[in-house]
């Protein structure tokens, strides 16, 4: 199946979740008790309210994670659910935090699967013992293993293809794909499929929690080598960096990235990054947390088995006029 057909697919089990939810959200309700993140507005049909675990792999300071709660905290507050938000960037520790909340017991569980072999195991337990899971932002190819009802999120490997072309329409001669989280098969992924569309790429692993020393690192790859001309970075932080290094220097390389900030987003607006691919984070917290909430409160099952793809989006100049004014708030 081509990548635009799974992105239409993924477009239409949106529509369903946001009718439903748009008819679930008009009962009303008692304000929801408690939670770290959610209480609000409605509660269930039933009066029941539920607990569901979010734990992801997030890495300090990385703006992309706050539209992932923002999300997921809006769905929680609209539904009367109590989330419980954990993360942890390594794989044992992120799956200690499944575990913690099985022995919980929690109602229901999204988790991203980074970590895989680290993850999934805990993860398949949890929906051993009853508990739904739904795998989102990270396990496109997993999700099923780890006994998922739903995945939310990117192929990545399309998403990196889509990259790969737009710099081989623009005229590209080499591209470094900046990789920030070392052993991130999505990150991996995403280079890979960059190289599979445009040949002479690049690799370059660079710590994505220490910013100064990313730009640093950029500033001295791109004098010692002045033949690239395309940086492509994995995260609107790890942009903003390669955008400082290239003005400190005088490399005319342009800027791709996935993911966006205002920052970034402003600097799209500019002409400074050429253009973004978009995953779309607060959508899939947003629908991570409400098919749980439909699958316990109402027993649906939504994606046809089937990944629900929130990207590959592209954001350049174009569109950017539209998307700009909702970075404010973490929905972009």
């Amino acid at each position: 199946m081509s990548g635009s057909r799974k992105i239409l697919r993924g477009v239409a089990a949106a529509a369903v979740l946001a009718t439903a939810l748009a008819a679930c959200s008009s009962q009303g309700g008692a304000a929801n008790q408690g939670g770290n993140g959610g209480g609000g507005a409605g509660t269930p049909p039933a009066g029941q309210t539920y607990t569901i675990a979010m734990i992801t792999h997030e890495q300090e300071g990385d703006t992309f994670w706050d539209k992932i709660r923002a999300g997921a905290e809006d769905a929680a507050s609209q539904l009367g659910i109590e989330l419980k938000y954990s993360n942890n960037q390594q794989g044992p520790e992120q799956a200690t935090l499944v575990q913690n909340a099985i022995d919980s017991q929690v109602d229901g569980i999204a988790v991203t699967l980074s970590s895989a072999d680290a993850v999934i195991p805990v993860a398949k337990k949890a929906a051993d013992a009853k508990i739904p899971v739904v795998a989102f932002n990270q396990g496109f190819d997993d999700y099923e293993k780890a006994g998922a009802k739903m995945y939310f999120g990117s192929d990545e490997l399309l998403a990196g293809q889509t990259v790969g072309e737009r710099i081989t329409a623009d005229g590209g001669t080499k591209t470094l794909c900046v990789i920030q989280a070392q052993g991130s098969v999505a990150l991996e992924t995403r280079c890979a499929g960059v190289k599979s569309t445009f040949a002479n790429t690049e690799n370059l692993q660079v710590n994505g929690a220490d910013l100064p020393s990313v730009q640093a690192t950029l500033q001295s790859k791109l004098t010692q080598d002045p033949s690239i001309t395309h940086i492509v970075t994995l995260g609107a932080p790890i942009a903003l960096a390669a955008l400082q290094a290239k003005e400190s220097g005088t490399s005319q390389a342009k800027i791709v990235t996935f993911d966006l900030n205002q920052d970034a987003a402003k600097a799209i607006k500019d002409g400074k990054i050429m253009f973004s691919i978009d995953q779309q984070p607060y959508v899939q917290g947003y629908m991570a947390v409400t098919s749980l909430w439909l699958n316990l409160s109402n027993g649906n099952d939504l994606g046809g088995g089937k990944p629900v793809l929130t990207g590959p989006s592209i954001v350049d100049q174009t569109n950017i006029d539209q998307i700009l004014p909702y970075t404010a708030n973490n929905k972009r």
